[in-house]
Parts: C-alpha cells; structure tokens; sequence
C-alpha cells in the first residue's frame, strides 16, 4: 500500500530571491530522507508564493522496505579460542546483532575467514517516523539569510505561521516552534485570509485557488507572461524581456493582475539603460520597445491583489514613478556640469581597498596594463585605450552612479559621448566592465577588451597580494568571476596572451602594496586562472582530453583551446588508444630524462634507425603544423610513430650493458616523448 505525503509552510513574505534554493533543499532533503529510512515513493513536486513553500510526494509506502543483511564480525582466529570456545569478541558480536552465538557462520574472504550473521530487518510502518523526518527537512533548508522571532529556538527565513502535514489524508504530528501542524491551510492574505482545510495536494490546489492563491510555480508564470503580452499588443509594442526579472516577480505574487501606467515624454530624453534599470530594480516593473528597439512611453506593474479600481493603483504607480524619475533628471542635469576627466582627481580620495590603496591608483595600474595589451595586439587603438582606461572609472564620482549603482559603465558612456569623446572609447568605457556574469556579453571592440582584461586582472593580483584569497565558499571581490572574464575575452578575440606574462606585469606594478613574495602571488595566481579554465572547458569537451592539454602547457589559453580541439578530434579515431599506449611505455622509459642529442652511429637496430627517420620527418612535419596552428595536421603526423614505436618496444633492448648505446636508445626516446609533450600529457588521458 501507498499513500500520499503533503508538507506545506506557511510563512511571512519570503524573498523571492530565497525561494527556489529552499524549494530545491525541500525536494533533495525529502528524497534523501525517504531513502535512507528504505521507504519507496512516486514523484516529487514542489509548489511556492511568497507567503508558503509546499512539497508533494506521490505513492508514498506505507511500509519500510524489508532490509537482508550480510554482516561480516571479528576474524575467525581471534574469535575461538584454543579449545573451540567463543571467545569475548565472538560473544560481544552476537549480542550486538541480538542472535545466538551458534547463529554465527563462518565466511572466507580476501583477508582470511570471518565470523559473519545474515540478518533479516523487517520493515515497520512509514507513519511513525514521518514525523521526525519532516521536522529534520524543515530544520535543513537553507538560506542566504535566516531570523529568529519570539523567544523560539528555531530559525527560518521569515517566521512561519502555519504548517500542513498530511499522510494519506491524516494529519502527520510535527512540533516546529510553538506551532503543531495541522490540515488547515490560509488564503491570500488580503482577498481571501481565513483558514480552510486540507485533505491532499489535489484538495490543495482546489481550494488555495478558489482563496485567490496559485500556488503552481510554472502556471503562475504563464499566467503572468499572458497578461503581459496582452497589454503589450493593446499598446501596441512588445515586452522588453527580461528573464531574472520574470522569475523574482513569479515569486513575488500569489495571484497575479499585470497593469499598464504611463511614463511622462519629458523623461525619455534620458538614457534607455537609466529608465530601464530604474524601473527594474526600484520599482520591478516591465518596459516595452517598438519595432525598432525603442522605449515607449508605457510600464507594466504586476500587482499582488485583483483591485475593485485598478485606475487608482496604476495612478499610484505613476506617482512614485514620476518621483523617481524627476531624481534621475536631475542628476543627469547635475552630472553634466563637470566634465567626466576633470573627476579623475575626485577618485584620490576614494579608498579601493584598505591595503590596496585609491581607486586613482587602481586606474593608474590598470591603464599601464591596457596600454601594454594595446602595443601587443593593436597599435593602432594604443591613444584610444589609454584614452578609455583614464576615464573607464570617472562615472564613479557622478551623482547618477551613486543613486543608481547598478548603472556604472553605462553612464560613463553616455557622459562621455555628449562631451564629444571618440564613440570607442565611450563604448569602452561601458564594456570594459563585461562580462558581468558567466557566459554573458563579452566586449565587442579590442580597446574595451584591453581595458577589461587590465581592470580585472588588476584585481585578481591586488588581492592576492595582500592576502585576500578567495575560499571554498567565499569570494568577495569576485576574484573567480573576474577570473572567467579574462578567459572568455581572451579566447573571444583570440589573443596570444601568456597568462604567466600578463600576472607577472599586473604583480610587477603592485610593488609597493604586496604582503607577499611576487614569485609567490604569480604562483597562486597562475593556478587559480588555470583552474578556471580547467572548469570552464571541461564542460565543452572531454575532461580527461583538457587536463591532457593543460597539464602540457597552459601559458595561452588560445593556444591550448586549439590543442584541446584537435586532441578530441584524434580521439575519435580507432586506433587512438594504441597511440595512447605507446606514448605511455615511451613515458615509463624515460621518467630518468636523457636530454642528450641522438648519435645516429649508435643506432645498431634497422628499427631503431627507422625510428629516428620517422622521428626527424615527423619533428618537421609538426613544427610546421604548430606554426599555423593546424594541430590536427601536427596530431596526425605525431600519431604516425606508433607504428614505429612498437616495433621499436618489440624488437629492441633498451636497458642494454653498454652505456653509450643505453643512452642513446633513452635519449630517442626523450625526443619522441617531448615531441608529444608539445601539444598534450597523453598519460593523463582515460
């Protein structure tokens, strides 16, 4: 027999930025807690608002799996003693497992022979320790932020004021604080607040809409993508989509009304980023485009409540929005009236970091390393990105950037192209800060990449230096995205950067701040970006195939993206394994390296001579490939020594008497193992 577990928590308003972790707690901690008590279940489906998370599993059993076990005891020799009596541990193992001594057998295993019992533990009834697991889970789940409230012992993200738990339609008894679960659920807390019972979690959705609540997280959502499109086509535009902010008002609202205000004209002359991002983060509402792109005039606001005048709530809106607007306006006025250079100076006052010192001298760093990139691969944008790097942090000292901080960069742009500023450098200005997250935009032009790479590996090395070093679960300066940045515009642009180069330079110009040994930061720094390359390109291609690549050579990450490209393309030939093995026996002869030049007078064997003829051919073949980046040609032509390379294992002697030809024989080798060393470690792969 089956049954149906039902938990809902009723809560104060969550933030809708905690819900879908606890969600996710709430299903993983219920299946692990099923588990290990060895009672099968159905599916498991979770359900969220604001004010309640709940958690469904279906054909729950009603009994405990029966468990058979082989426990293994003491060793036989230990456990009788010279006259065939039990012995304490004999005796001591029978008691705790509640059998007989004479139940106990005797079983041979790998390391001899063992008392051992089989044991049968039948399974008991699922009811009596619900209970104890539904407060384990509701103890467990997780969140950014916890509170405490009254005089309880308990911690949650927002006080709980209710909780449902039912089995099979029973009432599941759980103590949680001061409050004793019951089958008695609550309405929308404004259209429709009174209790109502519970019998299940089909019962549940019934009623929990018919008390004005929609509890299903994905319905709730298509409901609100409709109203939105809806008035988006009587408006005649279309939404400005924004994902991240969809889902943060899914869970903002248990039953969803979209209404559409205006935006005064006068305020469209400011920045679309600037409306938009004021809207988005202050008051989460949606903006709406034309055809071409452009903000119209129009907002949509989700509200939590179906009101009887939506006129007057839409009309409120407006208010607070034109309040916040006309700020913005006269920021925008404010900030022009001092040029973005002339702000510079302001930034010498302004601490980076503590140890680090000014943000005046976290540009003068960062503008040196940008420039240096700029010689390196575009000449020709050197004024340009020296232009950019002295402005790229200006806007820090503007009015708008300090009540909108979110909007850094962007008004940096938009200041610099109304005082007549090269349009790269203002695009610069706004790009040098990409990517912002993981897979996001990179910048589209050199002179925002230089920028980019220089602020960010600026702030890597800085913080290493004086010991902020992120840890496994803390980074607050955002060290392991700055990181990801650098990788994704380096290999976006297809620079030839040495990371080793670049962290020397940045660790060179941060003399007079390190706490630590320069050689010691680029050190640590070198294998922090490393390892994120690892992780990053590990998920596109074979693991075993980018730690080959990488323990090889990792210095240009364009250049081991190459090599990774073309290794897992060999790898899909038949025969690849065998070149993996012999790469490996020639591996194991030279770990003692002979790195000596090979005496063709001393190569006795016809398949040690026509070893060294394949070598010499292939040597050429792939300095060529290498040379115009054609690893696949150069992996094809490495991969034509494997004939000759077994037939060398099989017919000749390498550990031979005479030293001369020993080492000769092992200094061949070398030169072929360092010849495959060039592109890959082809011991590391699986």
């Amino acid at each position: 027999m089956s049954a149906e577990l039902f938990l809902e928590l009723g809560t104060e308003e969550i933030p809708a930025g905690f819900i879908p972790r606890a969600l996710e707690d709430m299903e993983n901690l219920l299946r692990q807690e099923l588990e290990q008590a060895r009672v099968d279940h159905g599916d498991i489906r979770t359900f969220a608002t604001p004010r309640r998370l709940a958690v469904t599993v279906a054909a729950v059993s009603c009994v405990q799996q029966r468990q058979e076990l082989e426990l293994t005891g003491p060793p036989a020799r230990i456990a009788y003693d010279e006259q065939g009596q039990p012995t304490k541990a004999a005796i001591g193992f029978a008691r705790t497992n509640g059998v007989d001594v004479a139940d106990l057998k005797r079983i041979q295993t790998e390391k001899g022979e063992y008392l051992g019992i089989s044991k049968v533990i039948e399974g008991g009834n699922t009811e009596d320790y619900l209970a104890d697991i539904l407060t384990r889970v509701i103890n467990r789940i997780s969140f950014k932020k916890s509170m405490r409230w009254k005089d309880l012992d308990v911690r949650f993200a927002r006080p709980v004021h209710w909780i449902v738990a039912l089995f099979g339609g029973e009432v599941v008894p759980i103590i949680y604080g001061d409050l004793h679960s019951s089958r008695m659920s609550r309405g929308h807390r404004f259209m429709a607040p009174d209790e109502f019972s519970v019998s299940g979690v089909d019962d549940y959705l019934k009623k929990t809409r018919q008390h004005h609540v929609i509890v299903d997280i994905s319905e709730r959502r298509t409901l609100i993508e409709q109203q939105l499109q809806s008035l988006a086509d009587r408006l005649g535009g279309r939404i400005n989509f924004d994902e991240e902010l969809l889902q943060e008002v899914t869970f903002l609202v248990e039953s969803p009304q979209a209404l559409a205000g205006n935006i005064e004209t006068s305020f469209l002359q400011l920045p679309p980023e600037l409306l938009i991002t004021s809207m988005r983060e202050h008051q989460r509402y949606f903006t709406l485009v034309d055809d071409q792109g452009k903000l119209l005039p129009h907002f949509i606001t989700v509200a939590n409540t179906h009101a009887v005048d939506p006129g007057v709530v839409v009309a409120g809106n407006e208010r607070v929005l034109k309040a916040r607007l006309a700020d913005a306006m006269f920021f925008w006025s404010e900030d022009q009236k001092v040029p973005l250079e002339s702000r510079l100076q302001a930034l010498k006052k302004v601490v980076y970091q503590a140890q680090l010192g000014t943000s005046y001298e976290k540009v003068d760093r960062f503008s040196r390393l940008a420039a240096g990139l700029a010689e390196q691969f575009a000449p020709e944008t050197l004024s340009l990105t020296q232009r950019a790097a002295l402005l790229a942090k200006c806007d820090l000292e503007t009015g708008m950037v300090y009540e909108f901080p979110e909007l850094q960069g962007v008004m940096g742009r938009e200041y610099a192209l109304l005082e007549g500023e090269d349009p790269r450098v203002a695009k610069a200005i706004y790009e040098h800060y990409l990517p912002t997250q993981a897979g996001g935009v990179l910048p589209s032009d050199d002179i925002g990449a230089f920028v980019s790479i220089a602020d960010k590996i600026d702030t890597i090395c800085g913080c290493f230096s004086v010991g902020l070093i992120p840890t496994g679960t803390a980074d607050p300066y955002a060290l392991r995205r700055n990181a990801i940045g650098i990788l994704g515009v380096i290999l976006d642009r297809g620079y030839a950067l040495s990371i080793p180069e670049l962290v020397s330079r940045s660790v060179a110009l941060l003399e007079n701040k390190r706490q630590r040994s320069a050689e010691e930061v680029v050190t640590d720094v070198i294998a922090f970006i490393r390892l994120r390359l690892v992780n990053q390109l590990a998920q596109q291609y074979p693991a075993d195939v980018v730690d080959a690549v990488l323990s090889a050579s990792f210095a240009e990450p364009v250049d081991a993206l190459a090599r990774i490209k073309a290794l897992t393309v060999l790898k899909q030939r038949p025969d690849f394994d065998l070149l993996t093995v012999a790469f490996k026996r020639v591996g194991n002869m030279v770990k003692q390296r002979v790195n000596e030049v090979v005496n063709a007078d001393l190569l006795t064997e016809d398949c040690e001579k026509e070893l060294f003829k394949h070598l010499q051919l292939v040597k050429k073949e792939v300095s060529a490939a290498v040379d115009k980046g054609d690893y696949v040609g150069a992996l094809e032509s490495v991969a034509r020594l494997r004939t000759p390379v077994d037939t060398f294992f099989d017919d000749v002697m390498v550990m031979v008497d005479d030293e001369a030809i020993r080492n000769n024989r092992l200094a061949l080798l070398t030169s072929i193992y360092d010849l495959f060393s060039e592109i890959a470690d082809f011991s590391r792969l699986a």
